[in-house]
């Protein structure tokens, strides 16, 4: 996310969303339980980047209604981090610290985040990881995670996913939970065939992830075709981000390839938060999309938050493939191409909640997270 290079959009993933899906639900999705199902060609847990079975692996208040939707209802969420937690172990009791509010953030936006850090300099931050979602509460434990991501239904599908029968024990357990978006949608695309299923996804993606107490919503920038301007995108996603309506803070993640993708390149980036900053939508900086679309791990942190003013999320993840290669291949923390010690210097100086997407089950990722642990302390 060194001499080094990050940014995330699956090339793959880029090429299906392109395709047409007939029978798409047209009907106007206001509240509807997550998305269930595994993708035909992502690892069978259902984890972003992670291994393929054919590859081996080497609510705040209201505002003025003239205001966007999106800024609205997410007053509270403003900060150098908006809406980060993080944990506070300074007595020798554990508790989750809600994120400074907007106020307070404009004047040190730019400032480290004191909030996560220990006396002596340590950091303390919310650490774990991305998992099949089955029984998330329990796959957290046994990861000895923090938080928990996953999908809240099919990854590479447009159907509404059922009500979940454990959504009033995720609300209550305490437990930050992230919800990533199908790779389908893509809200940049001119195809209307694409772009309005998109944002009708979307919509019910938010509902989904509200009906759990979701901490935050993460979907993935999407791209125009070849034949146009990166630029044509922007308003597009404006358009997107006003309508939908939600609580739940909406996180626009990096990809790693695509040459008219909207948040591949940081300087792309930049431009797309020149037309969205201002409605409160989140970012997530994913190491390994950042080091395979060619962007500089070692400077990404201080670029990004200097084009969107804030980090809300990352996505610690090592590569099995070369810097700037634009292809999305995970690999656990130590066994790919990304020095470890870089992957851990923009975990501490994002200062955000961090969540592995990395390949194997409830073992390797928990070493990847006490890694990551050892490696901030």
């Amino acid at each position: 996310m060194g001499g080094i290079h990050p940014v995330h959009s699956h090339g793959r993933v880029d090429r299906e969303a392109t395709r047409d899906r007939p029978g798409v639900d047209r009907r106007r999705r206001r509240c509807g339980p997550g998305i269930s199902g595994r993708p035909r060609d992502e690892p069978t847990d259902g984890r972003p980047g992670g291994r393929r079975p054919d590859r081996s692996v080497g609510p705040g208040p209201r505002l003025h209604r003239s205001q966007p939707r999106l800024h609205r209802r997410r007053a509270h969420a403003g900060s150098r981090h908006p809406g980060a937690l993080h944990l506070d172990r300074r007595d020798g009791h554990q508790r989750l610290l809600p994120a400074p509010s907007r106020a307070r953030s404009r004047r040190r936006r730019l400032a480290p985040d004191r909030s996560s850090r220990l006396p002596g300099g340590h950091v303390s931050i919310l650490i774990g990881a991305h998992s099949g979602g089955e029984k998330p509460i329990a796959e957290a434990a046994e990861r000895n995670g923090d938080l928990i991501q996953f999908f809240l239904g099919d990854p590479q599908g447009w159907k509404k996913p059922p009500p979940r029968e454990d959504a009033a024990d995720l609300r209550a357990a305490g437990l930050p939970i992230y919800i990533h978006a199908p790779y389908l949608i893509n809200v940049a695309s001119a195809n209307n065939r694409i772009r309005i299923p998109s944002r009708k996804n979307l919509q019910t993606a938010a509902d989904a992830a509200a009906e759990i107490g979701a901490a935050g919503l993460v979907v993935h920038g999407g791209h125009v075709t070849d034949e146009e301007d990166v630029a044509e995108g922007f308003p597009r996603w404006r358009k997107a981000l006003d309508a939908i309506e939600t609580d739940v803070p909406i996180l626009i993640e990096n990809t790693a390839g695509g040459g008219n993708a909207m948040a591949r390149e940081v300087d792309t980036i930049a431009r797309l938060w020149e037309h969205v900053g201002d409605t409160g939508v989140g970012f997530v900086l994913d190491t390994c999309h950042a080091w395979a679309g060619g962007q500089d791990l070692e400077t990404v942190v201080d670029r990004v938050m200097a084009a969107t003013g804030r980090i809300d999320l990352v996505h610690c993840n090592d590569s099995r493939d070369p810097f700037d290669s634009r292809r999305d291949r995970h690999a656990n923390l130590g066994h790919g191409e990304i020095p470890v010690e870089l992957l851990i210097e923009v975990v501490r100086a994002a200062g955000s909640p961090v969540l592995v997407e990395t390949p194997g089950e409830a073992l390797e990722q928990a070493a990847d997270i006490a890694l990551l642990r050892a490696g901030l302390t």
